[in-house]
This record gives C-alpha cells, sequence and structure tokens, in this order.
C-alpha cells in the first residue's frame, strides 16, 4: 500500500506500539511491558475486543525507515508480521508480510486465522495510511 507521508513519519506511526488501538480493528489497547522508544525487543500484551485472547507480543526487528517486525504468541499460536518500508515519489511504500502458525489443537486455529487476517491487516493498514495521511496534511 502507498501511504503519501514521508517514510520517517509513516515508519515511526507504524512502529510504535502505542498507536495501535488507533488503526488496529481488533485491539482495545495495549498495555506495555517495556517503556522508551520502540526498538528490537520492546514488550507489550495486546488486549483484544475478544475476551480472553491477550497476545504477548514482541519487537523482532526494527531497522528505522526499513523493516519493523513483531511476534505475537497466544496459547499455541504464533504471529509473526514484517512491514518493510520504501520511499516513493509520492509517499511510502509499505509492503506487509503475515504468517500464523500453530500446533496439536491450535493448528485449525493457526489455518482460519492465517486465512482470515490478510482482509483484516489490509483494512488496519489503510486506516493507519488515513490517519499518517490526515496528520502530513
Amino acid at each position: 500500500m502507498l501511504i503519501k507521508a514521508p517514510i520517517a513519519q509513516t515508519f515511526a506511526y507504524l512502529a510504535d506500539p502505542r498507536n495501535r488501538p488507533e488503526w488496529q480493528s481488533s485491539l482495545k489497547w495495549v498495555e506495555m511491558l517495556d517503556s522508551g522508544e520502540p526498538r528490537t525487543g520492546m514488550r507489550w500484551i495486546d488486549v483484544t475486543s475478544v475476551p480472553g485472547i491477550r497476545p504477548s507480543m514482541e519487537i523482532t526487528e526494527c531497522a528505522p525507515y526499513r523493516v519493523w517486525s513483531e511476534r505475537g504468541t497466544w496459547a499455541g499460536v504464533s504471529a509473526d508480521l514484517k512491514l518493510s518500508f520504501t520511499q516513493t515519489l509520492h509517499g511510502t511504500r509499505v509492503v506487509a508480510d503475515f504468517e500464523v502458525t500453530g500446533g496439536g489443537i491450535w493448528r485449525f486455529a493457526s489455518v482460519f486465522a492465517q486465512t482470515m487476517a490478510p482482509k483484516a491487516l489490509a483494512a488496519d493498514l489503510a486506516r493507519a495510511g488515513a490517519l499518517i495521511e490526515a496528520e502530513h496534511k
């Protein structure tokens, strides 16, 4: 997706877990476990709109203006999200890669989540893009 804003602004907004409830439809809030600026190893809990589902989250890669990745785990399911950033003439191109895995009794849940996630992720990133663009104007 293309966000019509500078790469520094786009990266800063999307890389900060504290901004997530503004644009991620499944979140009520985040409970930060670490303070400070976003960095590799920063941890938090996603408090979702689904009762009882509170994944433990961690930034697994934070290379400013290039790549930001996270891993979420809950019960027997892990979800990895990677956002890649490229500056263009018209703004910032953000490419998302997402993978959900689970074993044993959690395999079905992971397959279901992997099937449903792309549409929700695209809608959430579109919402984030609109918020970033509105701030940029």
